[in-house]
């Protein structure tokens, strides 16, 4: 456990606690290895816990000694939950609190951690998705802190907005899932059959949380990773009960599971936004710009004629507002939505002058992560080298077992 403040511009303040676990293989505990930071994908998601040397950990923990940051808001650090933000009162004093929690306070807390755990030296940065996003604030805003940076499906646009993002994903999800149909053309009508049992009935998730066909459409998540296809469609394959009257409780368990995870990392919907906010407020983007794309109506599917269209990785305001543990906190999003004095996350002067050894995975059919901002971003820091692939999807880390994360260790020491 580290003590770090909340707010770094007045470190003498408020202070939280920040958890990191220390992993290192077995018979190297006196081998005095260098230090790898991994930053988890997110925003608002703990680290992995390990059980045993596993995917890309189990390549890592050969050359490094890792450690796993429960980023500031989650796992065992401090935590930002309904229950927590309860005791700070106002919607207002609970945005502000939250405004705290972004990539460059991240950043920040990762500094003061290193200078008590390597005495200073600086170490091996490993950001996946999101935790690639805080890499580049790192490079940014405390490169010296940073040996080498390895980043797989996480170089974001350096001034893109929310709405820029999300003109782009949306396109990108109505293609996986037309891509989607093409491998498993019954869904289809199971999708259309599913839509219209929800536009004609009311139905609540086992949690309580109302399954509409807005929430049975935010299941295009599940596309954005390399075997989210072929889940989604055994997820939809068994969505009826024998007779067909009503979908069966298999289905709505599993599938709530999927549209409100928020219990476990609330941060992910309250600050999903916010983290491509630098001097402009997103005013719920992602419900803005869908109405700039009408092939989401899934009227023409509900009606048997047209295709139903997933949604993507994106928050909307009826997740808040239906979700228990996220409803109490529906002002306080709402003040953090219309929030215009974001602070900048990235500095583009530093990155073109960029010394720290920087390789970087690039999916080029990223669901989630814009390509078209992924390789101008690549473009600007300097002495980055990309590899961009489309063998993988935005979980290729993972995904991988560990051939990801090997290639871009050889591509930093310069052996491919």
């Amino acid at each position: 456990m580290f003590a770090v403040p909340l707010d770094h511009g007045r470190p003498e303040g408020a202070q939280i606690e920040i958890f990191a676990r220390q992993v290192v293989a077995a018979g190297k505990t006196d081998a005095n290895l260098p230090w790898l930071l991994f930053l988890q994908g997110g925003p608002g998601n703990a680290a992995q816990r390990p059980v045993g040397r596993e995917g890309w950990l189990h390549r890592a923990l050969d050359d490094y000694q890792v450690l796993l940051l429960d980023q500031r808001g989650t796992g065992r650090s401090t935590p930002a939950s309904r229950q927590t933000l309860a005791r700070l009162g106002s919607a207002q004093a609970q945005a502000d609190y939250l405004a705290h929690f972004r990539a460059d306070s991240i950043v920040l807390d990762a500094e003061l951690i290193r200078r008590d755990v390597t005495g200073g030296a600086p170490w091996a940065v490993l950001g996946q998705s999101y935790g690639g996003f805080c890499t580049v604030s790192y490079l940014s805003f405390a490169p010296d802190g940073i040996r080498e940076a390895l980043i797989t499906g996480g170089l974001p646009g350096l001034t893109a907005t929310a709405d820029d993002v999300y003109r782009l994903t949306y396109p990108q999800v109505a293609k996986k899932t037309v891509q989607h149909y093409e491998r498993y053309p019954q869904d289809v009508d199971n999708a259309r059959r599913i839509a219209a049992y929800l536009a004609g009935h009311d139905v609540c998730l086992p949690g309580g949380m109302p399954l509409t066909v807005a929430a049975f459409q935010s299941l295009g998540a599940m596309l954005g990773a390399g075997s989210g296809s072929h889940a989604l469609h055994y997820l939809l394959e068994n969505a009826f009960t024998p007779d067909g009257d009503e979908l069966a409780d298999a289905f709505t368990y599993q599938v709530g599971q999927v549209v409100y995870p928020f219990a476990t990392a609330p941060l992910y919907a309250l600050l999903h936004e916010a983290c491509y906010a630098q001097g402009t407020a997103t005013r719920w983007s992602a419900q803005r710009v869908l109405r700039e794309f009408p092939e989401f109506d899934p009227g023409p599917a509900i009606d048997g004629t047209g295709l139903l269209l997933f949604t993507g990785e994106m928050i909307y305001p009826w997740m808040v507002e239906s979700d228990p543990v996220l409803s109490p906190l529906r002002e306080a999003a709402d003040i953090l939505a219309g929030r215009e004095d974001w602070p900048p996350l990235y500095d583009t002067a530093r990155l073109g002058a960029n010394d720290v050894p920087v390789a970087a995975a690039l999916y080029y059919d990223d669901m989630y992560v814009p390509a078209e901002f992924s390789l101008a971003t690549a473009a600007v820091i300097r002495g980055l080298r990309p590899w961009i692939t489309n063998e993988y999807e935005h979980d290729g880390l993972r995904a991988s077992n560990g051939r990801v994360l090997s290639r871009l260790i050889a591509m930093i020491r310069g052996t491919i």
